[in-house]
């Protein structure tokens, strides 16, 4: 049976008089990309330092490849991390401070490095300490990903990139999860995760409040039509996959989950000034969980009433 990268039970980490985490239930397969998402202070750097034993749990558990983060070495040879504050040693040329990463794993070879650097665009004659913000960001990918981990821990990876090395990342991403490698990326930038991730969590308080596939949240797409008379909710009827109806007047708005075709045999019993049916955008979504009021769920069965 196959293991999960990542499997966390009723995760808890307390902090004094807060809690940075809540009886969090998540399951991470191996080779997929799983987005981690949310704002400043919502768990997820909490989440992060317990895969990677930098924090002990409260309470719960969590297992990476089946065994307790802390295990020892062994485990951490198999991980790849990309930290969101990235530190460096500044006293050092690039190429020397990669060189130093990769004896540390092993004996990466010197070859796989410079290509790396190379896609990124990452000169490794320059001095770290006259590095900018994107460019010591390259440093940190490349030593991430030099060692060819089974599981990538990335914590807002394209803080300070342009958009050219963005794309470079991204596609080196899928390259990862294309070889059967398992990538677990926090990010704030929506797009990035929409591009890459097959699933995408969203956490809030410490509390998970959506797990979902990427190709279930694209099902599902915003519509607006206007009518050349109002219609009544009678009138319209309940056609399939329809929901979150807001009707005033000759204008509706809603969902729909699927095809389309219900939807518009029903609109065309009326007369249609105009339609415009939107593709699901994640930023959407995310904006509408941390806008919705009320206690976010925690637990595997309550998520599977949340969209």
């Amino acid at each position: 049976m196959t293991q999960h990268a990542i499997h966390a039970v009723g995760l808890t980490k307390d902090y004094g008089g807060r809690r940075g985490l809540d009886r969090l239930d998540m399951t991470v397969e191996q080779g997929e990309v799983f987005g981690f998402l949310g704002p400043n202070g919502a768990g997820k750097s909490t989440t992060i330092r317990l895969i990677l034993d930098l924090l002990r749990p409260t309470a719960g558990t969590i297992r990476v490849f089946g065994v307790d983060p802390a295990s020892g070495p062994g485990l951490r040879s198999r991980i790849g991390y990309l930290p969101g504050e990235l530190a460096l040693d500044g006293r050092h040329q690039v190429g020397e401070l990669l060189g130093f990463f990769a004896r540390l794993r092993g004996g990466v070879p010197a070859a796989r490095v410079a290509d790396l650097a190379d896609r990124l665009g990452l000169d490794l004659s320059r001095q770290v300490r006259s590095l900018s913000k994107g460019n010591k960001q390259k440093v940190g990918i490349v030593a991430a990903f030099m060692h060819e981990p089974d599981l990538l821990v990335l914590d807002e990876p394209t803080s300070g990139l342009d958009p050219i090395v963005q794309q470079t990342f991204l596609a080196m991403v899928r390259e990862a999860r294309d070889a059967g490698r398992t990538v677990f990326m926090s990010s704030h930038v929506l797009n990035e995760v929409e591009e890459t991730a097959d699933r995408v969590a969203i956490v809030r308080d410490g509390r998970l409040v959506m797990v979902s596939d990427l190709s279930s949240l694209q099902r599902v797409r915003r519509f607006e039509v206007t009518f050349a008379h109002p219609v009544t909710a009678t009138e319209l009827g309940a056609p399939r996959g329809v929901a979150d109806l807001q009707l005033s007047g000759s204008r509706l708005q809603g969902t729909v989950d699927g095809e389309v075709d219900d939807l518009v045999k029903a609109l065309a019993r009326h007369t249609v000034v105009s339609l415009r049916v939107e593709d699901p955008n994640l930023e959407e979504l995310f904006l509408r969980q941390y806008q919705a009021p009320g206690p976010a769920p925690r637990t595997n069965q309550e998520l599977q009433h949340v969209r």
